[in-house]
């Protein structure tokens, strides 16, 4: 059973990678490749802000942080999450997507001067590293699980990354936006499908909500410790640093038009919340069909995954896994083409300004081979969960790129200065604090990001109260029409 199961997850992938390779015969330029000529629809725009974060952290992460701490693992993910995408709906994508920028990048060499462009456009970059290889991570999970073995978890990651690159490499942005509109179909049919079917198992849900409310798993306390805090560190790292993403403000740039962007972001970012219960409330389930599962696991991340081969039908298995896969490749698709795309535009093209579109566009299909080894290289080699993995992505955005935007947009006052003190001060703030922290001088009670945040703020407010005025080259709330760059 193992091996068809097997052959019917791989016909998957041929069949996806096809799908992908035929959205590539979209691609004419490096417009095309990078936000997919801003032509798309508002239900693949919704698709895709969905599948932003919809992928291994919330079908398997979360499932198992619920599992094993209870309802306050929640906080980050999908609470933070899905707060992160409707307050860039609401707020953001309106005055982004009116500058008609090639990359979020572009937009702080074009506020602020090339340095400030290059130092977060790095940052941005090195925040997908975990975040990519919790996706490829996911992929060598299943592949291990659906071949009992025979295909080891490294050997999975390597099939799995190759599979995403494969699509991603070709058809950029046109690629996942069709195939994730095809995956999430899938994602929200299979997983709807299992949970139905687990429910019954399970008694209803009238017995697993009591089972979860005996075990304290829904209890939220607050009080003035060091996990509180911790919580609150969490929600702010994902709800806050996830803002100044390339993922996110590239699904909301290839929208058609500016109600597309604002919509979309916002109501994706709503469903995402609602849907990330299913996969857990799935994963509790498995308490009361077979405790045994959740006792013996080693892996919390395995549980689920292993209540569905070991207790549902094959029909039931083909399913699950392959809305599974499609959650991890509709996420780790966007999410390698998105720091790709922003170090060859705000990186290689600051160096090397000569580049026409067809080198600018073979520069970034290199990019994005590059960071698919590296990625793969780091999932392989680290020993950090899903969870956590995610979790620390957005620590370095936090502490030194999220103050400059939000000042860059809603503050006329901000300039060079101020962004410059405020990268500088968030990055060593929170690099000396995670230091310290780590050999005990330091107290945890505070994450070390959050030192990074707030200096981050006071860098730019000392920098707006002793530089000089900074010429207004552009009002991002006035609607103007930036050219993307050639």
């Amino acid at each position: 059973m193992h091996v068809t199961l097997l052959q019917l997850v791989i016909a998957y992938l041929v069949i996806s990678i096809g799908i992908g390779l035929f959205a590539a015969t979209k691609v004419h330029n490096a417009r095309d490749y990078i936000n997919a000529g801003r032509h798309l629809p508002m239900s693949v725009v919704l698709a895709m802000v969905f599948a932003t974060w919809f992928g291994a952290e919330t079908v398997l992460g979360n499932s198992g942080a619920f599992l094993k701490e209870g309802a306050s693992e929640l906080i980050s993910d999908p609470i933070g999450a899905g707060v992160c995408l409707m307050l860039f709906g609401l707020l953001f994508a309106r005055p982004l997507y009116r500058m008609n920028l090639l990359t979020l990048g572009d937009f702080f060499r074009r506020r602020y001067n090339r340095g400030i462009e290059l130092v977060l456009s790095i940052c941005i970059v090195v925040s997908y590293l975990g975040w990519v290889s919790a996706q490829i991570t996911a992929l060598g999970l299943v592949f291990d699980l659906l071949s009992g073995g025979v295909v080891d978890r490294n050997t999975g990651m390597l099939i799995g990354a190759t599979v995403v690159l494969l699509y991603t490499l070709f058809g950029g942005m046109w690629s996942v936006a069709v195939t994730t509109f095809v995956q999430m179909i899938v994602i929200i049919l299979g997983l709807l499908y299992i949970t139905w079917t687990a429910n019954n198992m399970a008694g209803g849900f009238a017995p697993v909500m009591a089972h979860a409310i005996d075990a304290g798993k829904l209890d939220i306390s607050f009080s003035m410790s060091r996990e509180t805090f911790a919580y609150i560190a969490a929600f702010f790292t994902m709800a806050l640093g996830s803002i100044p993403q390339q993922d996110v403000f590239q699904r909301v740039n290839s929208s058609a038009n500016e109600r597309t962007a604002v919509w979309g972001t916002t109501l994706g970012g709503a469903f995402y919340v609602i849907f990330a219960l299913v996969p857990i409330y799935l994963a509790y389930t498995t308490l009361l069909i077979d405790p045994a599962i959740a006792e013996t696991a080693s892996d919390t991340q395995k549980i689920m995954p292993t209540l569905v081969m070991n207790h549902m039908s094959f029909a039931s298995q083909v399913i699950f896994f392959g809305a599974l896969l499609s959650v991890i490749m509709s996420t780790a698709s966007g999410t390698l083409l998105a720091p790709s795309v922003t170090f060859s535009e705000n990186v290689l093209r600051g160096f090397y300004p000569k580049m026409d579109d067809r080198q600018f566009l073979w520069a970034t299909r290199v990019t994005v081979v590059v960071f698919t080894v590296i990625v793969t290289l780091y999932a392989v080699m680290t020993d950090s969960s899903i969870h956590k993995m995610v979790v620390n992505a957005y620590r370095i955005t936090l502490a030194a790129a999220l103050v400059p935007l939000v000042a860059g947009i809603f503050w006329k006052r901000a300039n060079n200065l101020g962004a410059a003190l405020s990268v500088g001060m968030g990055l060593a703030f929170w690099f000396i604090a995670e230091i310290l922290v780590h050999i005990g001088i330091l107290s945890d009670i505070l994450e070390p990001q959050m030192y990074g945040f707030f200096a981050s703020i006071v860098g730019m407010a000392l920098g707006v109260t002793f530089g000089p005025p900074q010429p207004q080259k552009m009002n991002p709330n006035v609607g103007q029409q930036a050219e993307i760059p050639a």
